[in-house]
């Protein structure tokens, strides 16, 4: 690939990861998926940069973490279906055009992808798929050296 068309790939990759990270963050304390977008935008980032491969491992250890937490348990199963639930059913609201303080279609559309997205991380953590992933992903206990 000719340097140019690197450095404009280099450029792209950044602004692209950048904005992704950047808009995540700011769904961490806005309803939204912001976990999901941080992760996707070190996923970008480190296809250019060796710096975001830590930070995007250490977010998919903690992704699995959470993902067996909720597929371990089925209290906790429930309880996440209970609240992507509320997250649907608040996110639909303004939607339909009912007023709601504090909200508008843009946050209604957000929360209703996070509900969704939480539904399809519980119902899939739950699948026999989902077991042999979680199964695959958690941390091997090493051996005791006597």
């Amino acid at each position: 690939m000719p340097r140019s068309a690197q450095s404009v790939k280099k450029v792209l990759v950044t602004v692209a990861g950048a904005a992704l990270t950047l808009t995540g963050v700011a769904l961490l304390v806005l309803p939204g998926p912001g976990f999901v977008l941080v992760a996707a935008g070190l996923a970008v980032l480190a296809t250019q940069f060796a710096w975001a491969r830590r930070p995007l491992n250490r977010a998919q250890r903690e992704a699995w973490r959470g993902v067996d937490e909720v597929g371990s348990s089925r209290g906790r199963a429930w309880f996440a279906v209970a609240c992507a639930l509320v997250l649907l059913v608040v996110g639909v609201l303004p939607l339909a055009g009912v007023r709601v303080p504090y909200l508008n279609a843009l946050t209604g559309a957000f929360l209703v992808l996070s509900g969704l997205f939480l539904l399809v991380v519980t119902g899939w953590s739950h699948s026999p798929a989902g077991r042999r992933a979680r199964a695959a992903h958690r941390p091997r206990r090493r051996a005791r050296v006597r």
